[in-house]
């Protein structure tokens, strides 16, 4: 496949390039206000530093639009270094309120290679024993969700929440592998929700869908239908939660390549506003949208008069799961002269430029 030879082709560059870190170095926590399924609260957000995404380091060059294997220090990290890692983070955390503990890795963490399963069962079981923490999010590809994998994890967290994060990106699997090179299909998905709804497991194992908003060679229009159909289908799938993630342009990535050529431009906020919107007002699951590079070059933009204002809108929707409001901007006709015309001129970059 052509996609599959520009994007091995683009990672093996970038990874040439890398600057070696440590682990230690590599490793990331924060802390800020959230939405839990109980309403809101505390998260505290951890990056493990990993051998690297397994799919990203493959013959398949990884997805078009992620960098994230250059957060890795693409070795194997030893089991004890990586649990210390977990602790010391974690230690640097007062819980005082109900709390969701996100981990992310650069891939995924159910992959044993990624993250053996030793560690991830000791991580696991230190979580249980935090009284105020709810929930416990991961992310993983669908080929490791299986059965045995997910007992592994009932058994070593308890009665906790205990949340995967999938990433679906589209209910098109045409989008999905020719645009973003994903490398699974809506089978593959399906299959692994249905073992996490596998009611013989005992604890409260969920699916949460990441839809992609606006892959490449995707025009305006086309980005917003495809994520509100894509919102609809992930929760008939039997995804608890849906996280939408507007596209960001990462270094050394085939969107990068094609943004530097004026061939991409990320979703206006406009369009991320028309989503939540629809999708909000009928899915009756939990709607995330990210705010990632809201306002940069590199993001999700309008204009400088209402990127700031707009992105508070949503990430205070986020926290309320409510509908924001309504309002007006100069920049909004020109939004919408793309949607209206970029299919008929086919084309996948903005009509008017940034101001």
């Amino acid at each position: 496949m052509e996609i599959e030879n520009l994007t091995k082709d683009i990672r093996e560059n970038a990874i040439a390039k890398m600057e070696k870190r440590s682990a230690k170095e590599l490793a990331a926590s924060w802390s800020g206000e959230d939405i839990l399924y109980s309403g809101k609260g505390n998260a505290i957000y951890m990056v493990l530093p990993t051998s690297g995404c397994a799919w990203a380091v493959s013959e398949s060059g990884g997805c078009s639009m992620c960098s994230y294997v250059a957060d890795s220090p693409l070795e194997d990290v030893p089991s004890e270094e990586l649990i210390d890692i977990f602790k010391d983070r974690f230690s640097r955390f007062d819980i005082t309120e109900k709390t969701a503990v996100k981990i992310f890795v650069s891939g995924s963490f159910l992959n044993p290679v990624e993250i053996p399963p030793s560690v991830r069962n000791e991580i696991l079981g230190i979580l249980k024993n935090e009284e105020l923490v709810e929930e416990v999010v991961v992310e993983s590809r669908p080929e490791f969700i299986t059965e045995t994998v997910l007992k592994e994890c009932c058994e070593a967290l308890g009665d906790k929440i205990f949340e995967i994060g999938i990433g679906l990106e589209t209910s098109n699997d045409y989008t999905r592998e020719k645009k973003i090179n994903k490398g699974f299909t809506r089978e593959d998905f399906e299959k692994a929700v249905e073992a996490i709804k596998n009611s013989e497991l005992k604890c409260d194992v969920r699916a949460k869908a990441y839809l992609f908003v606006k892959p490449i060679l995707t025009s305006e229009k086309d980005a917003i239908e495809e994520a509100i159909s894509s919102a609809f289908y992930a929760e008939s799938a039997g995804a608890s939660r849906i996280s939408f993630c507007p596209a960001t342009i990462h270094k050394d990535t085939l969107m990068e390549l094609l943004w530097k050529k004026g061939s991409y431009q990320p979703p206006w906020i406009w369009s991320v506003m028309e989503i939540i919107q629809r999708v909000r007002s009928e899915v009756k699951i939990p709607i995330i949208m990210d705010t990632a590079g809201f306002g940069s070059s590199r993001g999700p933009y309008n204009c400088k008069k209402c990127n700031s204002k707009l992105k508070a809108m949503i990430i205070e929707s986020n926290l309320n799961q409510s509908l924001p409001e309504t309002i007006e901007c100069e920049c909004k006709s020109k939004w919408q002269a793309e949607v209206d015309y970029s299919n008929i001129t086919r084309s996948t970059t903005r009509i008017s430029r940034k101001k």
